[in-house]
């Protein structure tokens, strides 16, 4: 089944998002309880920031890692030369594994971009062993305030890109819905917490270029404007990073529900 998600390639997704996604790794896997030793899976790897998070824990003997994406996987494979690293493309609704191989499956910013995440939910307790641990992770809905910014400021004066505003409910990101998930698919010692990290820009260009140009369809609506209107568009964006400050850096606390269950 294909995923939701628009990708842009790799280098895209890493301006967008790749970043955040290394900053959430730690947190998330100090949640979750990563074993003292085994193999795990990386369920949705991306470009890889959860993968080589988790080879930092040297007694794992095998970690797998696994997208929809093909240039994700790619761009893994470059990153490591770890010869416990196995990337490969793949379904996270249709695991290519066997039943009970993992000691440990994770999946971080991806359930809420698949197409069926309850059964991608069945598909990682199927192939974890007896008491192994899964866990995963989402933004929370409304947990993310610097594409608030841009996209309050965006449709304040384009209202007709609604349907490209990425802030639309998606499954798995309200409270309560990770957990529920997990129990109905039958994991047991079910934990949810919030996960808070900040995404910190160095300046409004560093800001706005990848809210643009990076994952999405945006971007090709925009180059479609004529300059007047674009930069109409940027000014309006640029006066809401700024305040009343001149251009400099920007944090914004963002929020993330993360979840973990036993086979």
């Amino acid at each position: 089944m294909p995923s939701n998600f628009v990708a842009k390639g790799a280098d895209g997704y890493e301006a967008t998002m790749g970043r955040w996604s290394k900053r959430l790794a730690a947190p998330f896997l100090d949640f979750s309880r990563v074993p003292s030793r085994g193999s795990v899976l990386d369920a949705g790897c991306g470009t890889g920031s959860l993968t080589l998070a988790l080879a930092a824990h040297p007694d794992l003997t095998a970690i797998e890692a696994m997208d929809f994406e093909e240039d994700f996987v790619a761009a893994l494979r470059k990153r490591t030369t770890d010869p416990r690293i196995n990337a490969q493309k793949g379904d996270v609704c249709a695991l290519p594994y066997g039943d009970g191989e993992f000691d440990g499956v994770y999946s971080l910013l991806v359930l809420h971009f698949v197409s069926d995440p309850y059964q991608a939910v069945r598909e990682m307790r199927r192939v974890l062993r007896p008491g192994g641990t899964a866990a995963a992770t989402v933004w929370a809905y409304g947990g993310l305030p610097s594409w608030r910014l841009f996209w309050d400021a965006i449709l304040a004066l384009e209202p007709k890109v609604a349907d490209k505003d990425p802030r639309t409910k998606r499954p798995m990101t309200g409270e309560g819905e990770l957990r529920a998930t997990f129990e109905s698919a039958g994991f047991a010692d079910v934990a949810d917490s919030v996960l808070t990290i900040h995404m910190d820009y160095a300046n409004f260009d560093d800001y706005w270029y990848p809210m643009v140009y990076g994952q999405g369809t945006f971007g090709s609506f925009f180059d479609g404007l004529p300059q007047a209107r674009r930069d109409q568009l940027r000014d309006a964006v640029r006066a809401a990073y700024l305040g009343d400050d001149s251009d400099g850096p920007r944090g914004f606390a963002t929020v993330a529900l993360a979840v973990r269950g036993t086979a």
